[in-house]
């Protein structure tokens, strides 16, 4: 993964920032950062570190890069602070385990430029097992499947960390996110508001000795999974209590429907429980999809608010232009 094809003219005028997480990577880190320098001279390497114990603050800046600490736990807190505090033209976000692959940046930074994407997501491919094991394999392709079902379209590998960013994707993000369900956060962002983005394939290594996952297939899968349906619950309010006041009208109609037979053949209503429990059903459901009309409208304005933001900045294509 060292070395890397030669920076060309249209990319060393540009403010290129390489932002790189870290938490415990004291075995990976000066790798990873020595592989983006090469591939990418000009740019910056902001190593932000999450609280590490094996000295991966210190062996980072003794790398070159710089670095910067952030307290609170998890990703989705360190992508927030680096997001907010880095001002670039192009950001080039990976994890600092050195599984990416470095001198492919480059290449997507002129997929980005060429045909004005605003995020390039590097598709992850490996041969080794031990770097992509299939217990993940099978969870990112439910996740992403679901994902799709849910907002209409999605990308091969929504759980990739290695991701190429235009300026006005970064400065309209707002991330919410903790933990490791920012990738998917990113995602549904690209999604919402139409944004023109791409993908390209990339190698994806094990991790070198002594660099550790700090992944859990289940407790991180549940989250990204509860992330994702939280996501729909906020981004398609009508659909979602919609839905649950149709699921709570269909059952209420169905007990409903012989109380009615047997009111009509004797004017009668012998189940006064169950007649008070449809009507229960029915006022929730008519509740429930006025909800989701209500939330409607909030997400929609919400919507423009950020897409006025993203509108504030300029195309990526634009930047060669100056």
């Amino acid at each position: 993964m060292t070395g890397g094809p030669s920076v060309s003219p249209s990319l060393s005028g540009l403010r290129i920032a390489i932002l790189l997480p870290c938490y415990n990577e004291a075995g990976a880190i000066v790798r990873t950062v020595n592989d983006f320098r090469a591939a990418l001279p000009h740019a910056a390497i902001y190593v932000y570190d999450n609280n590490s114990s094996d000295g991966s603050r210190d062996i980072a800046a003794q790398a070159g890069a710089v670095v910067r600490q952030v307290r609170q736990q998890g990703k989705g807190h360190v992508v927030r602070r680096m997001f907010a505090d880095i001002d670039a033209d192009i950001y080039i976000m990976a994890d600092g385990d050195a599984t990416y692959e470095a001198a492919v940046a480059p290449d997507m930074i002129a997929m980005m430029l060429e045909h004005n994407f605003d995020m390039v997501v590097g598709a992850r491919k490996s041969e080794v097992e031990a770097a992509y094991r299939r217990g993940h394999r099978l969870g990112n392709r439910m996740l992403t499947g679901l994902l799709q079902s849910l907002f209409g379209r999605s990308f091969t590998d929504i759980l990739s960390g290695y991701r190429v960013f235009s300026r006005r994707f970064v400065k309209s993000f707002p991330v919410l996110s903790a933990g490791f369900e920012i990738e998917t956060e990113i995602s549904v962002h690209a999604l919402e508001l139409a944004m023109p983005v791409a993908e390209k394939m990339t190698a994806y290594a094990a991790r070198p000795e002594g660099s550790e996952s700090k992944l859990s297939t289940w407790r991180d899968g549940w989250r990204i999974l509860r992330t994702i349906m939280t996501l729909y619950r906020i981004e398609r309010p009508i659909w979602f209590y919609g839905l649950a006041g149709g699921f709570l009208a269909a059952i209420a109609i169905g007990l409903a429907i012989p109380l009615v037979l047997t009111y009509i053949d004797t004017g009668l209503v012998p189940r006064f429980p169950t007649a008070i429990l449809v009507t229960g059903m029915m006022i929730v459901a008519v509740l429930s999809g006025m909800t989701g009309l209500i939330l409607d409208t909030v997400v929609r304005g919400r919507r423009e608010v950020k897409r006025l933001a993203y509108l504030a900045h300029s195309a990526p294509a634009d930047l060669l232009s100056r």
